[in-house]
């Protein structure tokens, strides 16, 4: 396993690779986006990656969890039924499996995304369901845990 470590200004200078927009989904001008994913967790169901966007309007849909983390320009995103949100650098944002917005471009936007795979709510249930058993039995024995990530 190797580890690449990004300094600085780094995510701004990466090379990236072409990434189209689905011409479909365009509405605007002539978006060109690139990207680079930077890491994967080992079971293949989250991923950390690069992506960037040239000036235009289209529609997104996601078949997968994302936060963003905008680094470089700024986005308006609109969700179905909802008003506009201009997202800057150094605001973040996430968009849940299934939901879907309208993003205009201005003039450029480069973000930093985190991708994960929702697990089937059998199982998400059970692995709640199983934290919590765990987290009572760790206060049955005096054990402090936390209940929540501190991070």
């Amino acid at each position: 396993m190797s580890i690449e470590v990004i300094f600085g200004n780094g995510a701004r200078n990466l090379d990236l690779e072409p990434s189209p927009i689905e011409s479909g989904w365009i509405r605007q001008g002539n978006p060109i986006a690139r990207g680079r994913i930077l890491s994967r967790s080992l079971d293949g169901s989250a991923w950390t990656a690069i992506w960037d966007c040239t000036a235009g309007e289209f529609n997104w849909f996601y078949g997968i969890d994302e936060t963003v983390y905008v680094i470089d320009g700024s986005v308006i995103i609109t969700p179905p039924g909802a008003e506009p949100h201009r997202v800057n650098a150094g605001d973040s944002i996430f968009f849940p499996c299934g939901s879907s917005a309208n993003w205009n471009v201005e003039n450029y936007v480069r973000k930093v995304a985190f991708l994960r795979e929702p697990l089937p709510r059998g199982v998400g249930e059970f692995k709640r369901l199983y934290r919590s058993i765990r987290e009572y039995i760790g206060r049955d024995r005096g054990n402090i845990r936390p209940t929540k990530n501190p991070l």
